[in-house]
């Protein structure tokens, strides 16, 4: 073998080994955040190639803090349930991305455009089964929900008075993940669920989300306050990041990821 052979043969070797050896950075935790999340890594890896970013399916409050801390992922996705103790404990870091609305929205058939509060605890009670009753179609009401324990249900509780001790009716359809809601509205006709403006943004026109009591759940009413179901978005990382996981948080919060953050339905912090 000559002696170019050679080193063609082992720069292909060594490119090889660098391909193979890429570091990955693994994103899991809160079905809720993956909407945005996964907009997020799909942005950075349109500019940087390397490191690669992958997604998990969702992981619970304890199970995504331990995941993390025993280094199977890299970033836990969360909201709401991050407690300072358990941060402590891990030695993590929390970091707020964004701020989103919670909506109530409603697959494309439906025309309505507003809701009250009030009208919303009679579709979630049994009260209002027919959209006619409401302004809309003479067409029943196929009401989706989320599990009490899920962040969209436990904010809409705590913030909207008549919800708080609500017993939804027998035939609610509970949504068990994020994703299970999106597709839920975005092919149950007539379909109302709580979910987030992400998904709105995300579903090209499927869903639509309602404004409540006549405040629309934009930006400028996310940051003032003037709508009041909101959640966060956070990042939650080891006290000290590697590299790779630095290089996505910079992106995320560069005015790139503004951008990213604003056209997917959620409020950046700047």
């Amino acid at each position: 073998m000559t002696h170019a052979l050679v080193t063609v043969t082992l720069l292909l070797a060594l490119g090889v080994q660098a391909a193979s050896g890429a570091e990955t950075i693994i994103l899991d935790g809160s079905t809720g955040m993956l909407p945005l999340a996964t907009a997020l890594g799909k942005a950075f890896q349109e500019k940087f190639p390397d490191p690669r970013v992958e997604l998990g399916k969702g992981l619970g409050t304890g199970a995504r803090l331990r995941a993390l801390t025993e280094g199977k992922i890299q970033i836990a996705l969360a909201s709401h349930g991050v407690k300072p103790e358990d941060v402590r404990k891990g030695n993590l870091k929390v970091i707020e991305i964004a701020k989103g609305a919670i909506v109530f929205a409603v697959n494309a058939s439906v025309p309505l455009a507003d809701i009250a509060e009030s009208q919303v605890c009679d579709i979630y009670s049994g009260k209002v089964r027919g959209w006619q009753f409401l302004g809309g179609p003479d067409s029943p009401i196929a009401v989706l929900t989320r599990p009490p324990t899920e962040v969209d249900p436990q904010v809409i509780r705590e913030k909207l008075a008549c919800f708080k001790d609500l017993k939804e009716m027998d035939t609610v359809r509970v949504m068990a993940r994020g994703g299970d809601m999106a597709r839920g509205l975005a092919e149950t006709p007539h379909a109302i669920g709580m979910t987030s403006m992400t998904v709105v943004e995300q579903s090209r026109g499927q869903v639509k989300a309602l404004a409540l009591g006549s405040v629309p759940p934009t930006p400028e009413n996310v940051k003032s306050g003037c709508y009041r179901l909101t959640r966060d978005f956070l990042f939650v990382v080891t006290a000290e990041p590697g590299l790779a996981v630095k290089k996505f948080l910079d992106f995320v919060l560069s005015l790139d990821g503004d951008r990213v953050i604003l056209a997917n339905g959620a409020v950046p912090l700047r």
